[in-house]
């Protein structure tokens, strides 16, 4: 048994390219899905899987995801006066009260994987999450990072995300070989990062999910550089199996992946077409463009 999720880490240093010229002044984390912005589906994951600590890895540059989560004064004492109590509660509502945020800045860009070294020093010793805000998942009941916490614990192993991609895909991903041991869950044999569709061992995609020990810190320090030219997380990842089990896990949901325009437009209608008020817009919408 794995002791309850307390700390989760999210690396948002990225320069988001794919997004510019509007991630010139805007984190790429902040792109809004409808009325949210990424980083809000990401923390209210990781908040219902249990943690309480909210590691952010940042840039020196980037100061819209702590205002984001910071108290606006002059915006409340506004929203009060004018007696719109229930934009006011949406405002306090974007972070528990028991829940801290943590900001650590990744000095430079060397990867995933430094991103995460980058917050040993607040984790400590104990079993910590990753989520990549890029990566929105939305879950018909418990959200991914949850179903994740509950497997680490009943198996006390470390939890990768996987998804099935199409095998010319697997040159993007961290692509695992894996000996299943239930319907979702798979006990990972080894990980090739970025491979040729050729050279992969399945088409089981790492995802943006990770759920680590905190062994992994001491791996990542003497990890070289790898792919891309980057310290990858699925590297050290690749050791950790030397020592401890670590399970690949297909969670229940839908991913859709807003590092690029694709994913956010298709996040953003599928929120809309599940919004009473919305939805039947976005159809009359689709289908007078079906009639031009």
């Amino acid at each position: 048994m794995s002791p309850p999720l307390r700390k989760v880490v999210f690396p948002v240093a990225g320069l988001g390219t794919r997004f510019l010229p509007a991630t010139k002044v805007v984190a790429k984390e902040m792109l809004p899905v409808l009325d949210r912005p990424l980083i809000q589906y990401a923390v209210d994951e990781a908040v219902e899987a249990g943690a309480d600590t909210l590691i952010f890895v940042t840039n020196r540059y980037k100061h819209a995801i702590a205002d984001y989560f910071d108290k606006a004064y002059e915006l409340e004492i506004k929203l009060a006066e004018a007696g719109k109590g229930d934009l006011l509660e949406i405002v306090r509502s974007v972070l528990p009260a028991h829940v801290r945020c943590v900001f650590v800045t990744q000095p430079e860009a060397l990867g995933l994987g430094h991103a995460v070294l980058c917050a040993r020093p607040v984790v400590g010793d104990e079993a910590f999450g990753v989520i990549l805000a890029d990566d929105l998942i939305r879950s018909p009941g418990t959200g991914a990072m949850r179903q994740m916490a509950e497997l680490a614990s009943t198996h006390g192993a470390g939890v990768v995300a996987v998804e099935e991609v199409a095998p010319a895909d697997t040159g993007r991903y961290g692509i695992v070989d894996a000996e299943p041991i239930s319907e979702r869950a798979a006990r990972i044999r080894y990980v090739v990062e970025k491979p040729k569709p050729e050279q992969a061992p399945s088409n089981l995609a790492i995802v943006g999910r990770y759920l680590l020990p905190a062994r992994i810190f001491d791996l990542l320090e003497s990890t070289q550089v790898g792919a891309g030219g980057e310290i990858q997380l699925t590297d050290a990842i690749e050791e950790l199996l030397h020592e401890r089990e670590v399970l690949a896990y297909r969670f229940e949901g839908q991913r859709y992946d807003c590092g690029n325009k694709a994913g956010l437009v298709g996040a953003t209608l599928a929120l809309a077409l599940d919004d009473p008020e919305l939805a039947p817009l976005v159809r009359q919408a689709a289908a007078s463009r079906g009639q031009n």
